[in-house]
C-alpha cells in the first residue's frame, strides 16, 4: 500500500494549542507543497455555513482563511450534535456509517491535495465513546501522528507518555512532538532537555513555540459570547483586544489615577461615576489612541442615559446581569478560541508558530514529499 500524504495532529490535553499550531502547520506547508488540505474527522462545536450546512467551527476557520478549494462537508465528516452519543449507544447511529463517511471524505481530500493535515479533537482518548478516539482514527486512516504538548519538562513528558500509551495500543506511530506556550526565557533549556527526554522513544522534537500574551488575549466579543449577551455599544470595535483588564471598585479619585488607553474596565453598572469618567477620558484621547472598553455588571442594568452616552461615544461595552465577583471568576478562567473574524490574532498566530517549527524535519518525519 502506498504511503499516504497525511498526518494526524492530536494534543496531550485541552487548551494546549492544537488549532493554533495547525494554523501554522498549514501555512508553513503551503510554502513547501503545491496544495495542502485540512480535515477535522470529528467535530464537537459547529457553525452553519452560508449554504446551511453545519460543520466543525475549525473547518470554517481553515477553509475561509486559507481559501481552500475542498467543500466544507468533505472536511467535517462526523459532527457531534446534541444527543449524538446517546443515539450511537442506542444503535440509532451505526459505526459502519461513520467509518464510511470518514473514508469517503479522506480519500477525496487525498485525491485533490498534495498533503492533508488531519486535526484531532483534544487528547488521544477523545472520541472513545463512539469507538473513534484520535488514536483509533489515525490507526484507521493509517497515518502517523504528531503530538502537541504544553511547554515544560516533567509534567509535559508525563502527559506525552500517557497519550503515547494509547497510540502504542492502536499501533499509531508518534513521529514528532511540538511544544506550545513555552516560556520565552526557558525556551533554549526546554528544547535541549526535551530532545534528550524524547530520545528514549526515538521521537524528534519538531518545534518549540513560545508563549505570547496576545494569542491568549480574548476580544470583547469573546467575552460577550462567554456571557451570551449582546454589546450595548461600540459594535465596530467588537474584535478589539485589550492590553489590561481591571476590576474597579475604588473611589472615583483613585480610578482617575488608574485609567489607561486599551484598558477593559469591569465595574458595577450602578457606578455611574466610573462610567462617566471613562467616557470623559475617552473623549479626551488622541484620535488614533486605542479605546478603553467596559463590562458592566450587577442586578440592575445601566440607566438609559448612560447607554445612550456609550453609544454616542461608540465606546465598546456590554452589560451582564451577574455579581461582579462571579463575572470576574468566569473571565479569569476563560480561554478564548480562535475565530475566523479575528484576523489579527490568526495572522499573528501563524507568524509565531511558523517560525518555530522545523518543517524540513517534519516532512522527513512524516515521509511527505512533493
Amino acid at each position: 500500500m502506498p504511503k499516504k500524504q497525511a498526518f494526524f495532529v492530536a494534543s496531550t490535553g485541552q487548551h494546549v494549542g492544537k488549532t493554533t499550531t495547525c494554523l501554522g502547520l498549514v501555512a508553513g506547508l503551503r510554502k513547501k507543497l503545491s496544495k495542502v488540505g485540512f480535515l477535522k474527522p470529528i467535530g464537537q462545536e459547529s457553525l452553519e455555513t452560508s449554504s446551511g450546512i453545519a460543520v466543525d467551527k475549525d473547518v470554517v476557520l481553515f477553509k475561509d482563511y486559507f481559501h481552500l478549494d475542498d467543500p466544507y462537508e468533505l472536511m467535517s465528516p462526523i459532527l457531534f450534535s446534541q444527543g449524538f452519543t446517546k443515539d450511537y449507544l442506542d444503535g440509532k447511529i451505526s459505526h459502519v456509517s461513520l467509518i464510511e463517511s470518514l473514508d469517503i471524505c479522506f480519500e477525496s481530500l487525498l485525491h485533490h491535495n498534495t498533503c492533508i493535515v488531519v486535526e484531532g479533537t483534544g487528547h488521544t482518548g477523545v472520541g472513545s465513546i463512539i469507538n473513534l478516539n484520535n488514536a483509533q482514527v489515525a490507526a484507521h486512516l493509517k497515518i502517523p501522528l504528531i503530538l502537541i504538548a504544553a511547554g515544560g519538562l516533567g509534567s509535559t513528558l508525563d502527559a506525552i507518555a500517557i497519550n503515547k500509551a494509547l497510540c502504542d495500543f492502536h499501533h499509531v506511530p508518534i513521529v514528532g512532538v511540538i511544544l506550545n506556550k513555552v516560556l520565552p526565557d526557558k525556551k533554549e533549556m526546554v528544547w535541549h532537555y526535551m530532545q534528550k527526554a524524547l530520545a528514549r522513544w526515538n521521537i524528534p522534537l519538531l518545534g518549540c513555540i513560545p508563549y505570547d500574551d496576545f494569542l491568549s488575549n480574548p476580544t470583547l466579543m469573546d467575552y460577550a459570547n462567554l456571557f451570551n449577551v449582546k454589546l450595548l455599544s461600540g459594535e465596530e470595535h467588537k474584535l478589539r483586544h485589550f492590553e489590561h483588564i481591571r476590576f474597579i471598585a475604588t473611589s472615583l479619585e483613585v480610578y482617575k489615577t488608574l485609567i489607561r488607553p486599551s484598558q477593559l474596565v469591569i465595574t458595577p453598572a450602578s457606578r455611574e461615576d466610573i462610567i462617566l469618567e471613562t467616557l470623559t477620558y475617552h473623549k479626551d484621547l488622541e484620535k488614533n489612541a486605542l479605546l478603553p472598553g467596559m463590562i458592566l455588571t450587577g442586578s440592575l442594568p445601566p440607566k438609559d442615559y448612560l447607554v445612550e452616552a456609550l453609544k454616542k461615544a461608540n465606546l465598546p461595552a456590554f452589560y451582564v446581569p451577574l455579581h461582579t465577583f462571579h463575572a470576574m471568576k468566569m473571565i479569569t478562567s476563560y480561554i478564548a478560541k480562535l475565530r475566523k473574524e479575528d484576523t489579527l490574532r490568526v495572522e499573528q498566530t501563524i507568524a509565531i508558530v511558523e517560525q518555530h517549527i522545523d518543517f524540513d524535519r517534519l516532512l522527513a518525519a512524516t515521509g511527505i514529499l512533493e
